[in-house]
């Protein structure tokens, strides 16, 4: 358990490439009583991940949303799961929104929309987001038992929510069907990746413009 506290310190790159060309990187620091977490990110990367949280599960996880959404990850969180595992794994979530939405920037140029349709076995997930710095989750997804090894399954709709709200998106994530627990989290992580995948993709026919009638989605 940690007693020493500072804010959260957020550092983010938009430094020019070539002249109308950025690049999107983010590193965010969060240090609390409860948790110690250090993420680093890159929008335009390959999916290389390095990840170590102290959850084997969660890990996993952050692994499939780093490989499937070309987002490079390193992340690394220290916390007190000697209690459970429910700071930790919320606080990797802010951590990782809040390098996805520095990153961003002004978010002019992206796509903003994403959709993505899973099938994992005999699970299917759906997700969609919007990339509008308006959060907010919807969560239909149903597990049948409370535990996936040693991890409560409520604590994924925990990951998620902390997510959409500082990465500032619109998520929905439904899982339509499925039996197996593992395929249904997983599912659900893989269809957040390729839906933000598409979501954040530079978009060559409006590079200039914030993808919004406002104007902006930065405020």
């Amino acid at each position: 358990m940690y007693h020493d506290w500072r804010p959260d310190r957020v550092t983010a790159t938009r430094a020019p490439i070539f002249a109308e060309v950025f690049m999107r990187k983010a590193v965010v620091e969060r240090t609390t009583k409860e948790t110690r977490v250090t993420a680093e990110i890159d929008l335009d990367g390959t999916g290389k991940y390095d990840v170590s949280t102290g959850i084997g599960f969660l890990d996993h996880m952050l692994e499939q949303l780093s490989r499937h959404s070309l987002i490079d990850l390193t992340l690394r969180a220290e916390g007190d799961l000697h209690i459970d595992f429910h700071h930790t794994t919320e606080d990797t979530g802010i951590v990782v929104g809040q390098a996805v939405s520095e990153a961003l920037g002004d978010r002019r140029g992206i796509r903003r929309f994403g959709t993505a349709t899973i099938p994992m076995d005999e699970t299917l997930s759906r997700i969609s987001v919007d990339v509008s710095n308006r959060p907010y989750l919807v969560w239909r997804v149903d597990f049948s038992r409370p535990k996936l090894g040693d991890m409560d399954t409520e604590l994924f709709k925990e990951w998620f929510q902390a997510f959409a709200q500082n990465a500032g998106v619109t998520l929905h994530v439904e899982n339509a069907y499925g039996e197996n627990n593992h395929h249904i989290v997983e599912s659900c992580y893989k269809g957040l990746a390729r839906a933000l995948r598409d979501a954040i993709e530079l978009d060559s026919r409006n590079a200039e413009e914030v993808p919004s009638t406002k104007g902006v989605l930065n405020v």
